[in-house]
């Protein structure tokens, strides 16, 4: 009975980080004119992400600093999905950036301040609900 409990509820949550949530439109955001490409990673697959595919672009221009998803970024939907940029690949100590705005496509998020990317080494598309890791891509200087 126990095991049966316990199958149910892992089900229950893994199900519940599948419905989707996030927009599925192709925003097609471009990286910003003149600016200067700092570090990049392919996103690769998490416990809880599937057709995962794309790049991780961190872009400086002006002092700005942005992290772009290319125009082959896709991953499968999911509720509550945000885009951080983390320490650790599963993220304990990191910054937010706000809901991730789709599943396909470029996209650009902007940093409020400068981040130092020797310590934040990932980008990782995270459920904030149910604390599942969908992505990550670890940035690396070109």
């Amino acid at each position: 009975m126990k095991t049966i409990i316990m199958a149910f509820f892992t089900a229950f949550i893994l199900a519940s980080c599948i419905r989707e949530n996030t927009s599925t439109e192709d925003l097609m955001e471009m990286v910003p004119e003149n600016a200067m490409l700092k570090y990049s990673g392919d996103f690769m697959q998490g416990p809880y992400g599937n057709n995962v595919n794309g790049k991780a672009e961190i872009y400086e221009k002006d002092g700005i600093q942005t992290l772009v998803f290319n125009n082959n970024f896709t991953i499968s939907n999911g509720p509550d999905l945000y885009v951080y940029v983390s320490k650790e690949q599963q993220p304990s100590q990191f910054i937010s950036l706000g809901k991730l705005k789709s599943v396909n496509g470029g996209q650009i998020y902007t940093f409020t301040g400068s981040v130092n990317f020797d310590d934040y080494k990932y980008a990782v598309v995270h459920c904030q609900q149910y604390n599942h890791l969908f992505s990550y891509a670890l940035l690396q200087k070109p």
